[in-house]
């Protein structure tokens, strides 16, 4: 009996070692709604004129010099507070153009690391669009495509909203599909948001039928917190990993939004419309943790001190590029999020 207990702990104290012996790579993904990056000329075809120097909001080259400066300070440090290196891909909205995503790229806190985008032009009558940033050591690029949001009723035939940008590559040797949204505004009615919930699980479900080992996440400004029908409903993005079937999406962020913070303020209370959801096969079901491939580890809301307010009767909200007609030199009305991915080294 003495012998079999000293077999035994013998085993286990091998196992405990082989464990942690184990070495793993982490990757950061995030999202952040630029809050209108426009740069100060006019887009033709585009309703852009108060971001024009002559325009109501006076866009002029010193505010645009230093929106672009505040936006790659925040995007660069998307992450750093567990990974030095900052995120490998951070999706992005309310951005115009490929002039204003390539003067973005060229600052240099994201020029020093390399920071290229993903972009294809779309309908919004603003013009502002969804991009993809991705740092090219840590992702590689392979397809990029623009789906667009189609309309389900007939009278909403001249609708135009943002598509739903997918970017296809390689990340820690494995393919990845990002999936960046801006779901229609709350002043459309919920039911416009839910006809892109749908729309968006159509094609995740597409993707992961083609190919069921690809890891998809859908992020974005959802312009809907994680239980609202378009999140939890249509595109069945789940709160708990438990209950997350072959078919739906888990949502980490409903739990974060449950606990009292968010991404955005509005009357005092907080909302979380900016959201990155992960396919079942990102999730570790199990307490025996398989990080053979790439895996869910966790989440944050990125609340650097100078992103909010510190003062007045907003203190503690985020700090936005403009507030009643009063050029703040802010960042957003939004906060980036990011989430945290984990892969075993061979």
């Amino acid at each position: 009996m003495k012998r079999q207990t000293l077999l035994l702990s013998l085993f286990l104290l091998f196992a405990l070692s082989a464990a942690a012996q184990k070495k793993f790579s982490l990757y950061a993904v995030g999202f952040y709604n630029l809050e209108n990056l426009f740069d100060t000329c006019h887009d033709e075809g585009k309703n852009d004129y108060e971001y024009l120097p002559a325009g109501a909001n006076k866009w002029t080259a010193l505010k645009y010099t230093n929106k672009l400066h505040n936006m790659a300070r925040a995007l660069a440090e998307m992450g750093t507070k567990k990974l030095p290196v900052g995120c490998a891909v951070i999706g992005v909205s309310e951005v115009e153009n490929a002039n204003a995503l390539t003067d973005l790229v060229n600052q240099p806190e994201l020029k020093a690391r390399g920071f290229q985008f993903a972009h294809i032009e779309g309908p919004d009558r603003r013009g502002v669009d969804c991009a993809m940033l991705y740092n090219p050591s840590l992702f590689k690029l392979l397809d990029t495509k623009l789906v667009p949001y189609v309309p389900e009723l007939e009278k909403d035939s001249t609708f135009r909203t943002r598509g739903f940008l997918a970017c296809t590559g390689m990340m820690a040797d494995e393919k990845v599909t990002v999936i960046v949204c801006h779901w229609p505004s709350r002043f459309s009615g919920s039911f416009y948001r839910e006809v892109a919930g749908r729309q968006v699980k159509a094609m995740k479900d597409s993707i992961m039928r083609v190919d069921p080992a690809r890891k998809v996440m859908v992020m974005g400004d959802m312009n809907d917190d994680p239980m609202n029908n378009s999140m939890a409903r249509e595109l069945s993005a789940k709160a708990n990993i438990k209950d997350v079937g072959p078919d739906d999406m888990f949502n980490p962020w409903w739990n974060v939004l449950q606990k009292g913070t968010g991404t955005l303020m509005y009357n005092g209370s907080w909302n979380l419309f900016d959201q990155i959801v992960l396919s079942p096969n990102m999730l570790n079901y199990d307490k025996d943790k398989d990080y053979s491939t790439l895996k869910y580890y966790n989440c944050e809301i990125q609340r650097f001190p100078y992103l909010l307010q510190a003062e007045g009767q907003y203190k503690g909200s985020p700090k936005r590029t403009h507030a009643a007609g009063v050029w703040l030199n802010g960042f957003s009305d939004h906060l980036p999020v990011v989430v945290y991915l984990l892969k075993e080294k061979k």
